[in-house]
């Protein structure tokens, strides 16, 4: 179960050419952006990766926005682990409960969980808060990713996994973000 003290969330490349490849009616930079508001209530540490921003473009603005405190790293690795510098800072972290969201799910998500699983980590990858161009990649990638043993979740069911009670002091901004 997710504890608020020991997680920290990993968006992976919610960038304009990937995002507009994967479809205006994805769900993916949707959820990923309650994602990360969430983490900014709720003072969980985020690192959002950006694949060669050069040629895919940078960071969309709703992601951009919707936590100020997430720490931006490019990449040219497909998985973000491999990366010294979001290595360094997923260790320096302490946390050990990583929730993933991005693109694509088949490629960067894919090695990116199956790297930091490798290390350890206890992974949650928010299924509606990832996408890969096509559909058929991106189930493949979720059912492979189910049989290594990684918790598949969804959006909503994580947001409520953190705040855990009506009562908590957060619920009613939390609650806000699924209406």
């Amino acid at each position: 179960m997710l504890k608020t003290q020991d997680t920290l969330f990993l968006a992976i490349d919610i960038q304009e050419k990937l995002v507009k490849m994967i479809g205006e009616n994805n769900s993916c930079s949707k959820n990923c952006e309650k994602l990360l508001q969430t983490a900014e209530i709720l003072n969980i540490p985020t690192i959002v990766t950006e694949q060669y921003p050069k040629g895919l473009g940078k960071t969309i603005n709703t992601i951009q926005k919707a936590n100020k405190n997430s720490k931006y790293y490019e990449k040219k690795t497909f998985s973000a682990y491999s990366n010294l510098e979001i290595r360094n800072e997923i260790e320096k972290s302490k946390k050990q409960q990583i929730v993933i969201s991005g693109i694509e799910t088949h490629i960067c998500v894919l090695q990116t969980v199956l790297e930091l699983k490798s290390e350890g980590y206890e992974i949650y990858l928010v299924k509606d808060a990832c996408g890969s161009r096509k559909q058929e990649n991106h189930n493949t990638a979720i059912e492979r990713l189910k049989f290594s043993g990684i918790t598949i979740t969804d959006t909503e069911t994580t947001l409520f996994e953190l705040i855990r009670s009506s009562e908590h002091k957060n619920f009613k901004e939390v609650q806000s973000l699924i209406k």
